[in-house]
């Protein structure tokens, strides 16, 4: 099977650099399969499912959103964030979501919280929960 070079960057530094038989991420607008020989392509990426496919299996990852650029038979990731299935704590995901929520209850009553903020870790801990 045909591969391409899959880099994935996070603000904590490189997570994985490997060869891929597929990927599938998601934008705002749709989800992307990627294969190799790919055209050229940037878009960012939301909060949701990743799925990569290399020589040991398929993996599914819990990603923060970011920014995927492929390049002939390279494709790079910058993530927000980003964990592998098995990496997931469940229980820390759950109290994610409940400080999340708490805080959007606050505003609700007319607490100053940063609801963009607040939202986006109740989608993130969602999305990690519907993947574990």
């Amino acid at each position: 099977m045909k591969t391409f070079v899959l880099t994935i960057l996070t603000p904590f530094g490189k997570y994985l650099d490997t060869s891929a038989e597929y990927i599938q991420v998601s934008s705002e607008d749709y989800t992307l399969g990627i294969l190799p020989g790919h055209s050229p392509l940037i878009s960012t990426l939301i909060i949701s499912t990743m799925v990569v496919k290399l020589e040991d299996g398929k993996h599914n990852y819990a990603i923060g959103g970011g920014v995927v650029k492929v390049d002939g038979d390279k494709v790079t990731l910058l993530l927000d964030s980003i964990e592998r299935e098995d990496e997931i704590d469940f229980d820390r995901a759950m109290s994610a979501k409940e400080r999340a929520e708490e805080r959007l209850k606050k505003l609700a009553e007319g607490e100053q919280i940063d609801e963009h903020r607040a939202k986006m870790a109740l989608a993130r801990a969602i999305n990690r929960i519907k993947l574990k």
